[in-house]
């Protein structure tokens, strides 16, 4: 989705002005049990705080949902916490009050503030202490959850075409026999300035539109959530998608090592957290191939699904990939090396190779340079036929704009679901969760200025100019909390985050080699957003449910997975 159409090889784009939280009444009066409007007690910014720019909001209603033939019936919470930046200091105010006003600041503006929408649900009848809870976010970054919300786990699902544009309105929305609910509590968090939430003060956007200030925010929410509804002794578990995987890295650290809050699991779907790695714009550091590597099994999935190899095509997935696998990091990889030194036949013989298993021609891949970037791709294997390929999932097509243009212009699975996903989202948290009369509902922040520079674990500062990359994050977090585990999610026909970069980025966590057996791999038929396809968003399902029953602490203990890869 446009969630990641930031990551790295496209640009950021301008970001409208902060609004002020409206204050909204509910849908019905009859339905909800506390009114929008109503002010709880946050306790990061006391009621009392004259300066607060934000209150928090919420709303209640109750709701029932069938997973796999069974009923669960819960009670479902949309509503803001107030969250403010790391070196805020939440006993200024008072000091402001005592002294008549005057703090000697060298202005009135306001100190930043951000209102966090989420909406959580909670299943009746489970004592918290035993129940797992698990946070659900996006990336982007400047994404809300709406499409994990309504599109995976959510007790709604919005129905979409599985590789081709879905019709206009009205959409269906219905029953989500996949929701996560039978496994875990689910609280859907919205970043700084998207979905209802908003941001203001003074340098808003540095405060809250960075790797670590965005870390930090959702760090604070999730601490302040567990106060505000008594989750400290529940099992506790994340679950970030796109730019919300190197979110969760950082998250996980910032609870585990800053907060002393150890966390049961990280599960992570369409994973980058080294965006060295990105197949989008590799070309801009030139000298680094690993990012070619990763790509091209990605490539070869696409040519299969889409029918372009030449001869019969291989009968099973999973098996031709591993062929591929063992070409890209061994024949592939050794030509890239050679670089300059890389004799013309050699060259030829390589990319005849490629050619085999991707589908593109082996005079254009010479043309390359053997170095194909994932727009070219897209662009290039449907190209006799005018249509180019989905990036976030390389199943869909659609009709190239500039038939002549380099790299392709648009992403087709975005133009083919996004609207389904808005529009469904604003009807059903206006009619069913009594949220939002009078505002707007952000569900992406274009943003000009995100501030990729991170400072990682044990290091001074952020580096200037390094490529933006939290594997030690999630590192740092694994050894602090040796029975922290990570499950890794991702789709064969992803390209925004390719399968094989996850996988390569996790074999090289900077971990004991006994940590690698906290991780597991799971891998499906699909693209970056696994669940747009309904048979994979059941594997996803069982999968996360399963994960989550053997991680949570208060089962008994399992043995650690072996590490090696299976299919969804």
């Amino acid at each position: 989705m446009k969630k990641l159409m930031v990551l790295v090889g496209c640009s950021l784009l301008g970001l409208a002005g902060a609004q002020a939280m409206a204050k909204a009444a509910p849908h019905h009066d009859d339905k909800p049990k506390a009114e929008q409007g109503k002010s709880d007690q946050d306790d990061s910014a006391p009621d009392s705080n004259p300066d607060a720019l934000f209150q928090p909001t919420s709303s209640e209603s109750d709701g029932t949902v069938t997973v796999e033939g069974s009923r669960i019936d819960y009670k479902a919470i949309a509503g803001t916490l107030v969250v403010h930046p790391q070196d805020w200091d939440d006993a200024a105010w008072r000091t402001k009050a005592h002294s008549g006003g005057d703090d000697s600041k060298s202005d009135d503006q306001p100190d930043p503030e951000a209102a966090m929408f989420y909406a959580a649900y909670f299943k009746k009848g489970a004592p918290s202490a035993d129940r797992p809870i698990t946070f659900v976010f996006n990336g982007g970054p400047g994404s809300s959850s709406v499409w994990l919300h309504i599109g995976a786990f959510g007790p709604r699902r919005v129905l979409t075409r599985d590789d081709s544009h879905t019709p206009a309105a009205p959409y269906q929305l219905v029953n989500n026999d996949y929701s996560l609910l039978d496994a875990t509590d689910l609280v859907f968090v919205d970043a700084p300035g998207t979905g209802f939430g908003r941001i203001a003060g003074k340098d808003k956007d540095k405060a809250f539109y960075g790797v670590d200030a965005d870390g930090h925010a959702f760090s604070s929410f999730i601490r302040q959530f567990f106060s505000k509804y008594d989750r400290w002794n529940s099992p506790k578990f994340l679950f970030g998608e796109s730019y919300g995987t190197p979110r969760s890295a950082v998250v996980a650290n910032d609870l585990e090592t800053g907060n002393d809050t150890d966390i049961n699991g990280v599960i992570l779907l369409s994973q980058i957290l080294n965006f060295g790695l990105s197949a989008d714009n590799p070309s801009a550091n030139p000298g680094s191939d690993e990012a070619y590597v990763d790509a091209l099994p990605t490539y070869a999935a696409t040519a299969w699904y889409h029918n372009r190899l030449p001869g019969t095509r291989p009968a099973n997935l999973q098996e031709y990939l591993k062929q591929v696998e063992h070409f890209a990091t061994t024949d592939y990889l050794l030509a890239l090396q050679q670089g300059a030194e890389l004799s013309p036949a050699d060259k030829q013989r390589v990319a005849e190779q490629m050619s085999q298993y991707i589908g593109i021609p082996a005079s254009y891949i010479v043309k390359a340079d053997l170095r194909l970037e994932g727009g070219q791709f897209t662009k290039e294997l449907l190209a006799d036929q005018g249509l180019l390929t989905g990036r976030f999932d390389t199943r869909f097509t659609g009709p190239a704009l500039d038939p002549l243009s380099k790299e392709a212009e648009y992403d087709p699975q975005s133009a083919a679901i996004s609207s389904a996903y808005v529009s469904a989202f604003n009807d059903y948290v206006r009619r069913d969760m009594h949220y939002g009369q009078g505002q707007v509902y952000k569900p992406e922040m274009n943003i000009d200025d995100w501030d990729f520079s991170h400072q990682q674990p044990g290091q001074g500062g952020a580096p200037s100019g390094a490529t933006t990359n939290v594997m030690p994050d999630l590192a740092t977090a694994m050894k602090y909390n040796p029975q922290l585990k990570v499950m890794l999610n991702g789709g064969y026909f992803d390209l925004a985050t390719p399968f094989y970069e996850g996988w390569y980025e996790m074999h090289h966590l900077p971990i004991p080699a006994s940590l690698q057996n906290n991780i597991e791999y799971k891998y499906y038929e699909s693209g970056h957003m696994v669940y747009a396809h309904e048979a994979s968003l059941k594997q996803l399902h069982d999968n996360v449910a399963a994960f989550i029953a053997k991680t949570d602490a208060m089962s008994v203990p399992a043995a650690g997975s072996s590490g090696t890869r299976t299919k969804g």
